[in-house]
């Protein structure tokens, strides 16, 4: 293991990427620039768009598929031609917001099967402190029959990918990295320091890796909560959210975060991670499950607002063609895990009405088979009593106010969840124009 950076670098070894999402794929094409790389994912219609230059998840274009070196395969036994091992996979919650370890444990398990001596496994997924260790490396060590610190060793690195993102990438963002031992965390160091630009931050333990990550997200967790409470408690003033937050940030030490639908797999979830840890330790989170709370009834919030702001104006609810533009998690991304803006759709759902969906940018195969939600088509969304803008998609960020204006029935109503229009415009035109 002493050599293995060497090895890498000379083209004697090579890297693994396990499960090829909007992380790992990313990372195995910019590895792929510098050394050999076997992209794995047990997927195999993903497996095969990739091998036709197709890249689903948009993250880094066709063009970079079609020229990656990348050796994608849904073949397990691939792995065994790899010595370090990233795995990129998805890290969930249950139903009843309790982690779901199975992606990260199957992950373990397939590359315990494929594991050779003198190998590094790297994990990239989100988890509470201790997973890697108390999980992960007993699973490998069943599953390969080696002794981890004595046949392999384990490190951890966060993923700081931010899907859709094109400024913020694996290259330009700090990487934190950590090792079992100094001599796996130099390794994992020099190895990630190939292709992150901005460089590494090597961290004392695995744990501490564990703990940073997690509680990233649940900051901004946070902080989106108290402004989504603001948003409750000054549309009960009559007052502008948006307009209150750009006052305040006039000040320099003031935090600029803004209301919003918090989903995806991230932020959404991974709060969750770090209180579920704490209860098994005996303490209940207070602060972190409150922003929760908040934050996973937004979409309810905004459903509710819709169906006050149609009788406000003399609108029939029960006859109600309501328009929902933007399905995903957030904008530009195809991606639909976890978005809340099915909260929006099933809230509606409870009063009776059908909204119609469209959205130029989501997976529509996905969104159909995760949510049973079947997206119209834009020549669909006219004549509809009130517009929701649930998602900023550039695409819907460049058509004017009029555009907007036209999709909706006297009188008219627009609801921009983001704040993306112009407001004074909107109402000059007689229209009820309601944002976060």
């Amino acid at each position: 293991m002493k050599n293995l950076f060497d090895q890498i670098v000379n083209g004697k070894e090579k890297i693994s990427l396990v499960g090829l999402g909007y992380v790992g794929m990313p990372i195995a094409v910019a590895f792929a620039k510098k050394v050999e790389v076997i992209g794995f994912d047990l997927n195999k219609a993903k497996i095969e768009q990739y091998k036709s230059g197709v890249d689903p998840t948009k993250e880094v274009g066709d063009k970079a598929i079609q020229e990656t070196t990348v050796e994608f395969t849904s073949n397990p036994e691939d792995l065994k031609k790899a010595k370090f091992h990233i795995v990129a996979v998805p890290t969930p919650v249950n139903e009843d917001h309790t982690p779901d370890l199975t992606p990260v444990e199957s992950a373990s398990k397939t590359v315990g099967q494929n594991l050779v001596k003198g190998s590094i496994v790297v994990f990239e997924s989100t988890v509470y402190p201790g997973v890697t260790e108390d999980i992960c490396i007993p699973i490998l060590e069943k599953e390969s029959g080696l002794k981890c610190g004595e046949d392999f060793k384990v490190g951890y690195s966060p993923e700081r990918i931010n899907p859709g993102d094109k400024i913020h990438r694996l290259e330009t963002i700090v990487k934190i990295v950590s090792g079992m031992d100094e001599e796996s965390l130099d390794t994992i160091a020099k190895v990630y320091e190939l292709v992150v630009e901005a460089g590494v931050h090597r961290a004392s333990c695995i744990k501490v890796a564990e703990a940073a990550k997690v509680i990233e997200n649940s900051q901004r967790d946070i902080n989106i909560a108290f402004m989504n409470e603001l948003s409750i408690i000054f549309h009960k003033m009559g007052i502008d959210t948006k307009e209150v937050l750009e006052a305040a940030g006039t000040k320099w030490n003031f935090l600029k975060f803004y209301p919003g639908l918090v989903g995806g797999h991230c932020i959404g979830v991974d709060p969750y991670y770090l209180t579920h840890k704490a209860e098994q330790l005996g303490y209940h989170s207070q602060v972190i499950l409150a922003g929760r709370r908040i934050n996973d009834d937004m979409g309810k919030e905004v459903a509710n607002s819709a169906i006050k702001l149609l009788i406000q104006n003399k609108k029939s609810v029960s006859n109600a063609k309501i328009g929902i533009f933007g399905f995903t998690f957030k904008e530009n991304c195809p991606d639909t895990r976890n978005t809340k803006v099915i909260d929006i759709v099933n809230e509606l759902n409870e009063y009776g009405l059908e909204p119609v969906v469209f959205d130029p940018e989501a997976d529509a195969d996905e969104a159909r088979r995760i949510y049973g939600v079947e997206f119209a088509n834009e020549s669909d969304m006219n004549e509809l009593d009130i517009v929701i803008i649930a998602v900023n998609h550039s695409q819907f960020a460049k058509k004017d106010n009029q555009y907007w204006l036209d999709k909706v029935n006297n009188p008219k109503i627009i609801m921009d969840l983001k704040g993306m229009l112009d407001k004074n415009e909107i109402e000059a035109n007689d229209a009820s124009y309601w944002r976060l």
